[in-house]
């Protein structure tokens, strides 16, 4: 059962392939995502356009033009997108409400555009998501501590399959994640990747500026009581 939706509270939105299929099979389909994450945050209508980008093309130029394109208009965000992060066959997302169901429209644009780009890419049909998003509400301030850092080490599943057990290299772990494009963890490290997409003063004020130092204290100390679905 998902939580009511309410103006400036936090929720944990995430969702994985129907039958646990890959939703991103390659750079192409990870830059049209987080591009859809910046596209549809808006009350109005998409823009009508199909973006390709040639191969190792900073995706945030693109992004800047969007911006450019769009300081004509008053953008009006659906959702402050504080931390995203992509993996093979699912997505995390950590977001707040800014208007009244802006979580449901959002969600409802960005599941249904991605799977007409994915299904038209790849010449299928149906349904590409299992069933309808995940939501939890963060109710309490120890989830909120610990949540935007578990979304920003799910990567690390792809080296370290027991790293939540403790099980990684602490030097390794973060080098990887130095270089892991797919999620918002580069833009709070101190190096632009996709600052146009999230809305990062809220953690930046939150973790006092040191999100870095703090996320490497957390990776240290891994052991947690909270447990977190994947």
């Amino acid at each position: 059962m998902k939580p009511r939706f309410v103006a400036n509270e936090i929720y944990h939105i995430y969702n994985r392939g129907v039958e646990k299929r890959n939703i991103f099979v390659n750079d192409n389909d990870r830059f049209r995502f987080i591009h859809d994450l910046y596209e549809f945050n808006d009350e109005s209508p998409a823009l009508n356009i199909y973006y390709k980008f040639p191969p190792g093309q900073s995706y945030e130029v693109q992004l800047r033009k969007m911006v450019e394109q769009r300081k004509k208009e008053l953008r009006k965000p659906l959702v402050e997108i504080l931390v995203f992060c992509l993996m093979e066959n699912h997505y995390h997302l950590l977001m707040r409400q800014n208007s009244e169901n802006g979580i449901v429209r959002f969600m409802q644009k960005l599941g249904t555009g991605y799977t007409n780009y994915f299904n038209t890419t790849y010449e299928r049909v149906g349904p590409l998501f299992q069933g309808r998003f995940k939501a939890v509400l963060i109710e309490k301030e120890s989830h909120l501590l610990h949540m935007p850092f578990y979304i920003h080490a799910n990567p690390l599943d792809i080296i370290f399959s027991g790293w939540k057990e403790k099980k990684f290299n602490f030097e390794k772990a973060i080098i990887f994640l130095n270089t892991y494009r797919w999620s918002s963890y580069l833009d709070y490290a101190g190096k632009k990747n996709f600052p146009s997409v999230i809305q990062s003063e809220f953690l930046i004020d939150y973790f006092k500026g040191n999100y870095k130092k703090e996320m490497h204290a957390w990776l240290i100390n891994i052991y947690s009581e909270i447990s977190f679905e994947s």
